[in-house]
């Protein structure tokens, strides 16, 4: 033990030994009372079956994700929040006893103290749980009472909250749905308007515009191959009839009148390359007229009136067609114009087609998206309606105990003996430390800087003699050391 003089403290203890006992008496006594005062405490519970889903996920999947016991920690902190715990306390006059209602704070804090949530272990391979809910209270019925209100609580608060749940989902696919069919009946009003604004320069008609094009450039061409055909007929009429005096009727030409047909078109040739002071057009046209003068007479040529008339007629009839082609050659022309343009613009339109198009799909795939997410919803709220998607059932009400709480009267005089032992040490300390006799050689040293020549040791008086020897004995210790 080193230098610690266990006999000296031993013989402190047993010179203070009355002073322990009547502290700790005293303190036991104090505990003893308390414990008769401390009141009674019962605890009731009742036990909650949380169950799996009654239907196979794989089946039918309901629309609330949360697990049972996930369910169950949340109407947990639901239940003790400060609201609902002051609502518990008026409706079921849990402080009726108090003679003043207790501090808001102070009610909260005590009866969260006082709740209950315990899971026990599984009682089935599929998932189930059992679930304690318990109320400490001073009396068994308060004890039952706020245990089974509690429990009903919870499934009640399950109950509604999973119903809530499915509904608003519902509720909400209810309203996409509306939502979508709404875009979609104005996304094909703008297609259907987009369309008939557009109809001239739609893709699905690109195909038919362009053969209608190709066949009017056709026509155009045989048009025009008409019309030089007519111009050089009623050329051919007019120069007959400057050459022969008459219209041609199919009979056959004289050889002069067959010359002079040549060399009228021998004429207009060299004009295209020579000038009408040429040598050569000057020749030609002396031949020409001399040939003239030789095949029709000068009184033919103003008198013949029946072959003006009926040229007349065959050049009106060629001037009313070239007139007509003229005029469907304009309309082709327009028509060839308009399809040129609407085939350029066919691209552009195109595109807003497609774009507008693909809106459309991509609404109509939200839709019925949307139309089978609702059908789910829809399912997953008949599920929970019939409490299939996790059920909470009541296994076993709480009821009146019979037997208080473990006591803990035993712990508080136990505390009275600790704080009776502890307080009486404090003393003999305090005590030790407010004397100054000198009761030890070592003291001695310490007080006189020296060591002592002796220790005279005890010496008992007669009257010491005569004592008991256990008495002797203690009291013989007790002098020598505070002699010491």
């Amino acid at each position: 033990m080193g230098d610690i003089d266990v006999r000296f403290y031993l013989s402190v203890l047993l010179r203070r030994l009355p002073l322990i006992l009547l502290c700790v008496a005293v303190t036991t006594a104090i505990a003893l009372v308390v414990a008769v005062l401390l009141p009674r405490s019962y605890q009731s519970a009742a036990r909650i079956l949380v169950e799996a889903p009654q239907i196979p996920a794989n089946l039918v999947r309901s629309t609330v994700p949360i697990s049972s016991l996930g369910q169950f920690q949340i109407i947990q902190q639901q239940l003790t929040t400060r609201d609902n715990l002051v609502m518990l306390a008026a409706k079921l006059d849990i402080y009726a006893d108090e003679k003043e209602k207790p501090p808001v704070e102070y009610l909260v804090k005590d009866l969260r103290s006082r709740i209950i949530f315990e899971q026990t272990a599984l009682t089935s391979v599929d998932g189930a749980s059992v679930f304690t809910i318990g109320f400490e209270a001073g009396t068994p019925a308060l004890a039952a009472r706020v245990a089974n209100e509690l429990a009903t609580s919870i499934l009640s608060s399950n109950q509604k909250q999973r119903t809530d749940r499915a509904g608003n989902t519902l509720e909400f696919f209810n309203d996409e749905v509306k939502r979508l069919d709404g875009d979609l009946s104005r996304i094909e009003a703008d297609l259907l308007k987009f369309k008939n604004e557009n109809r001239d320069t739609l893709p699905e008609s690109l195909a038919f515009r362009r053969a209608q094009q190709s066949t009017l450039q056709e026509r155009l061409i045989s048009l025009e191959r008409e019309e030089s055909d007519l111009r050089t007929r009623r050329s051919l009429l007019v120069e007959t009839y400057m050459v022969t005096g008459k219209y041609p009727t199919g009979e056959p030409l004289t050889a002069e009148q067959q010359m002079l047909l040549d060399l009228n078109k021998a004429l207009a040739d060299q004009l295209t390359v020579f000038a009408e002071s040429s040598p050569n057009i000057v020749a030609l046209r002396a031949r020409i007229a001399a040939l003239r003068g030789k095949t029709v007479p000068a009184k033919q040529e103003g008198v013949d009136t029946r072959a003006q008339s009926g040229l007349d007629l065959q050049l009106s009839d060629v001037d009313r067609r070239i007139d007509a082609i003229e005029k469907e050659r304009v309309q082709i022309a327009e028509k060839i114009a308009s399809l040129t343009q609407s085939i350029t613009a066919t691209p552009a339109t195109d595109i807003r087609l497609n774009a507008l198009e693909r809106t459309r799909e991509n609404t109509q795939t939200q839709y019925n998206t949307a139309i089978a997410k609702r059908a789910e919803a829809s399912v997953g709220q008949q599920i929970e309606a019939r409490s299939d998607g996790g059920r909470f059932s009541l296994l076993e009400e709480a009821t009146e105990p019979q037997q208080p709480m473990r006591s803990r009267r035993r712990l508080v005089v136990l505390g009275g003996v600790l704080a009776g032992l502890g307080l009486s040490f404090a003393i003999i300390v305090l005590l030790e430390l407010l004397n100054k006799t000198i009761r030890r050689p070592s003291e001695l040293v310490q007080m006189l800087q020296t060591q002592p020549l002796a220790v005279i040791p005890f010496i008992a008086t007669p009257n010491e003699t005569r004592m008991p020897p256990f008495k002797r004995k203690l009291n013989s210790v007790a002098r020598a050391f505070s002699y010491r």
